[in-house]
C-alpha cells in the first residue's frame, strides 16, 4: 500500500517548527542510514567511455521522486524518468500500483553519458544515498512489494557489475543488515503519469519530499561533491 496519499493530509498540518524538527532528525538519519561507514567504490566496473554516448540503467528504491531527484543531480545524467517496471502495460499506472497488487516497482530510467559518469557510480549513488538496500518491499513510510529494492539490468555486463558490488558490500559488512536489492532483466520500463514527473523541482515544499526526500539531496551534495549537480 502506497502511504504517501494517506500521510499527506496530516503532514500539510504540521506546524513549520515541528516540520523543521523532523527534517533535522531525517537529516541525522540519512547521514549514516543502514551504513556502517564509507561505501567503498565498486571494485568491478565498466571502464568510462572514450566518446560520449548515451546509455540507459533502470532502478527501483522506493518512492520514484527521490529518485528521480537524486539522480538527476549527477553529473553526466542527462535525463531521469519517472515509472513502473516488473509487470505489463495494462497495469502499468499509479492506481493500480500503488495497490501492492501488481508486480510492478516504482522505478526510474536514468540516461547517462557513460564518458562522464560510469555505472559503477550510479550504483554506489544508489546504495549510498538514493534508498536503505537492506529494506524488504518498504522505504520510508511506504510499504509494499512496489517500493522494493531491484536493479532492472539491461545486459549481461550490467548485471556481472551489479552482482559483484552487492557481493563487495555484503563480504564488506557497509551495511548492518545484508542487502535485499533484486538482480532483475529489464523487460518494459513504463512512464509513470506526467504529474509525477520532475515532482520536486515542482514541489519543492511539499511535506512528503520536505521529509523524506530533501535529506537525500543534501546527503548527496555532501557525499558526492564533485559529480553533484545543481
Amino acid at each position: 500500500m502506497s502511504t504517501r496519499n494517506f500521510t499527506r493530509p496530516i503532514l500539510y498540518s504540521l506546524s513549520i517548527l515541528t516540520l523543521s524538527a523532523v527534517l533535522a532528525s531525517n537529516i541525522l538519519r540519512s547521514s549514516s542510514s543502514m551504513a556502517t561507514g564509507a561505501i567503498p567504490n565498486p571494485a568491478t566496473d565498466i571502464p568510462k567511455a572514450t566518446a560520449k554516448g548515451e546509455q540507459v540503467v533502470v532502478l527501483a528504491g522506493g518512492c520514484f521522486w527521490g529518485m528521480e531527484a537524486v539522480f538527476e543531480h549527477l553529473n553526466g545524467v542527462s535525463n531521469v524518468v519517472s515509472g513502473f517496471s516488473g509487470d505489463s502495460a495494462t497495469t502499468a499506472n499509479y492506481s493500480r500500483v500503488s495497490t501492492g497488487q501488481t508486480k510492478h516497482a516504482e522505478a526510474v530510467q536514468i540516461t547517462y553519458d557513460p564518458s562522464q559518469i560510469t555505472y559503477g557510480q550510479l550504483l554506489k549513488v544508489y546504495f549510498s544515498v538514493a534508498h536503505d538496500p537492506t529494506a524488504v518491499n518498504r522505504q520510508g513510510p511506504d510499504e509494499g512489494p512496489q517500493y522494493r529494492s531491484a536493479i532492472f539490468f539491461a545486459n549481461d555486463r550490467q548485471k556481472q557489475v551489479a552482482q559483484a558490488y552487492i557481493q563487495q558490500l555484503d563480504r564488506a559488512k557497509s551495511f548492518n543488515k545484508p542487502i535485499a536489492t533484486q538482480l532483475v532483466p529489464l523487460d518494459k520500463f513504463y512512464a509513470a503519469e506526467s504529474y509525477h514527473q520532475n515532482f520536486i523541482t515542482r514541489n519543492p515544499k511539499y511535506p512528503y519530499v520536505v521529509i523524506h526526500d530533501l535529506p537525500k539531496i543534501k546527503q548527496l551534495q555532501k557525499l558526492f561533491p564533485t559529480i553533484y549537480k545543481n
